[in-house]
């Protein structure tokens, strides 16, 4: 491919510290064709960013380039609720701040009213104009005292205390269930024409049903369906709400669950898998409730659909690591795979897949001498945890 765009693609990528032979622009002829070294460095920055490595500048990878264009003390860094500002400098800041304990957020490179606070807290401690903006004489103050920051996980703490102040219940619980159109998911470049549609409507279902049960035990689950009005198999109107920030409210206890299928070139893929926020190498894990969910959900699907389990992976995407929420992304089969399709047509394939998100949930909560093996936990016994 030979595109104007695929000169600024080359320095975009340099920018954002990838390192690849023939990348610059001067050191091939046609800088404009993207070309066997262009693809390795997307792919090598897709890698590191615990994206899709599949050398195609899709919205995630565009948005991860745009967020790699800066380095804390390239631009001021202020507060602007309408659009804020996002980065790696945003991130870096928040990482220095919350090694500091100023910062208990997670760390999504997004400049919220959370990360103000602590800026202003930081400026007061180190004695400098408590503005908020972080200018060049709090860069300079920060950098005076960076070498005496010690490695901390203060990032992961709220999800910590959260887990700790938990109860065995789910009654009560702010449970947000997003279907795959929802989510923003984009189709991978080889699916069929019809994959978003079918996606939607497989994943629509699972979200439905497993709002029943929640609302059974006494949760309050929510489906984000803007303009949508669904209905459950009785015919009964369900609680939807237009985006993820309108169901949380705010509320701390709130779990997110996100609901796709995949796709893949070859019909042999098969499969379950779960996803959370965190370095893919394992390095840190930024929201510990969300690992566990993903974990524990994952086993209930397997257990109860017989599929293969592919595990439960870190990752940094956006949908992931952008709600003030532990989030787990659930994989649900290949549409790809004339196994996996027949399974997730079939109504009670489905159905089990909703009992494992609410159970894998429940278990979440539970203390070890509560818990019960995978696979054996019935709505009776959900109910009892709950006081149904």
């Amino acid at each position: 491919m030979t595109n104007r765009r695929v000169v600024g693609l080359r320095e975009r990528l340099l920018r954002a510290g990838v390192t690849v032979a023939y990348l610059a622009p001067q050191d091939v002829n046609d800088p404009s064709y993207f070309d066997d070294h262009v693809d390795a460095a997307v792919r090598a920055f897709q890698q590191e960013r615990g994206l899709i490595v599949d050398g195609l500048v899709g919205p995630e990878t565009d948005r991860g380039l745009n967020e790699a264009q800066y380095a804390l003390g390239d631009r001021s860094l202020y507060l602007d609720e309408d659009r804020p500002l996002r980065g790696d400098d945003v991130a870096g800041l928040q990482h220095n701040l919350s090694r500091l304990g100023f910062y208990y957020g997670h760390l999504n490179g997004i400049f919220t009213r959370g990360t103000h606070h602590a800026v202003l807290e930081l400026q007061q401690s180190l004695g400098v104009a408590a503005t908020g903006v972080v200018d060049r004489e709090t860069i300079a103050a920060l950098a005076r005292i960076n070498k005496n920051i010690t490695s901390s996980k203060a990032f992961s703490l709220r999800d910590y205390h959260r887990l700790e102040r938990a109860t065995s219940a789910l009654r009560g619980r702010s449970v947000v269930l997003v279907p795959s159109r929802a989510a923003g998911q984009q189709p991978p470049a080889s699916a069929a024409p019809d994959f978003a549609e079918r996606s939607d409507e497989v994943t629509t279902d699972v979200a439905v049903l497993a709002f029943g049960l929640l609302q059974e035990i006494g949760a309050e689950p929510a489906i984000v369906a803007p303009d949508r009005t669904l209905r459950d198999r009785r015919g009964d109107d369900v609680r939807c709400v237009p985006s993820v920030h309108d169901a949380i409210g705010g509320r701390p206890d709130s779990v997110v669950v996100s609901l796709h299928c995949d796709w893949n070139d070859s019909p042999a893929a098969t499969g379950l898998a779960s996803y959370y926020w965190g370095e893919q190498d394992h390095s840190e894990v930024y929201s510990p409730i969300g690992e566990r969910a993903a974990g524990l959900v994952l086993k209930e699907m397997v257990a109860r659909t017989g599929a293969l389990d592919l595990g439960s992976h870190a990752r940094q995407w956006e949908l992931l690591r952008t709600h003030d929420a532990p989030t787990v992304w659930l994989d649900l089969g290949y549409l790809s795979s004339a196994t996996d399709r027949a399974a997730l047509a079939d109504p009670e394939h489905r159905s089990h897949l909703a009992e494992a998100v609410v159970f894998g949930l429940q278990r979440m909560f539970l203390l070890a001498e509560d818990d019960v093996p995978t696979g054996t936990m019935r709505l009776d016994d959900v109910a009892e945890f709950n006081g149904r």
